[in-house]
């Protein structure tokens, strides 16, 4: 008789009222949660949405950079790199939905290979000095690189001495991030690539679209992208971003430390450095024939 069955199938066994009110609860508080845009899904597409956000860089028509424009910071890539651009390392943690919507400080930064101007890649050269906007940036002039406003919060590019506690989460070099208000700690200068040539250039404009060593005023060392330290990001995978000088055997900066501030062409087609690479190197030519001008 054991094979005789007790019950019929549409009987209902064991606690299923109290499975039937747990999976009514799970589907509210799902609705709820997607009502809200709380999933995680959700919170991945805002940020996405919000990071990825198209900028418009500056158009120089002097080959120059100045106080006030908007630029990209790109490293052309090397032995171990491809071609990358500093950009905010942000999660769905790092957002702050108070007073508005927006990256909250501190946020970690990376060289991402989408070499697109975008929220999360746009930088704002700003004064640290009293320098008016608009007036030219000089090779060794202390100044800020800062995110644009709005969901990039206005937030400083910044830098400290390393120690054990605070230091880059995979070379354990000097640390660079994003931080609220305007310090030492966020002063950077433009130096020239080539050190034979460095004392020439100082004091001279500096040019966009031209490779450049960027130094941290305090710690003196220079902004670098690590082809070998990977990080995986909610943008895929980047390179780690550090302030480390790296030097080859004949004492000069490695081209982990070359970064181009890169502006929009003024014809309208994009990035001068990408669409027209022959008039970026004509212009570092002539920088190079004619550092006065």
């Amino acid at each position: 008789m054991s094979h005789v069955k007790a019950y019929r199938g549409h009987v209902k066994t064991g606690n299923w009222y109290e499975d039937l009110r747990l999976k009514e609860d799970e589907t509210k508080e799902y609705l709820e949660e997607k009502e809200r845009g709380e999933l995680v899904f959700q919170k991945v597409d805002f940020l996405k949405q919000n990071m990825l956000r198209p900028v418009d860089l500056t158009v120089t028509r002097d080959s120059r950079l100045h106080f006030g424009d908007v630029v990209m910071l790109v490293n052309a890539g090397g032995e171990n790199r491809e071609c990358s651009a500093v950009s905010i390392n942000a999660d769905i943690n790092s957002v702050a939905k108070v007073p508005s919507p927006g990256i909250q400080a501190p946020c970690g930064v990376s060289a991402g290979r989408c070499i697109q101007a975008c929220t999360r890649t746009a930088f704002i050269i700003t004064s640290v000095d009293g320098s008016p906007e608009g007036s030219t940036l000089l090779y060794e002039q202390s100044f800020a690189l800062k995110t644009t406003c709005g969901f990039a919060r206005g937030l400083y590019l910044t830098s400290d001495l390393q120690t054990f506690q605070k230091c880059a989460k995979n070379s354990r070099l000097q640390e660079v991030n994003l931080d609220e208000g305007c310090s030492f700690l966020s002063s950077w200068k433009i130096v020239h690539f080539d050190p034979q040539e460095r004392l020439e250039y100082e004091g001279q404009p500096a040019p966009a679209n031209v490779k450049v060593l960027i130094k941290h005023c305090k710690t003196n060392q220079a902004l670098a992208a690590l082809g070998d330290q990977v990080l995986w990001t909610m943008f895929g995978k980047e390179y780690e971003v550090t302030a480390h000088t790296f030097l080859d055997s004949h004492k000069a900066e490695k081209d982990s430390n070359h970064w181009i501030l890169c502006t929009h062409d003024p014809a309208g087609n994009g990035l001068l450095l990408l669409n027209h690479p022959q008039s970026a190197a004509k212009n570092e030519e002539l920088s190079q024939a004619n550092p006065g001008i």
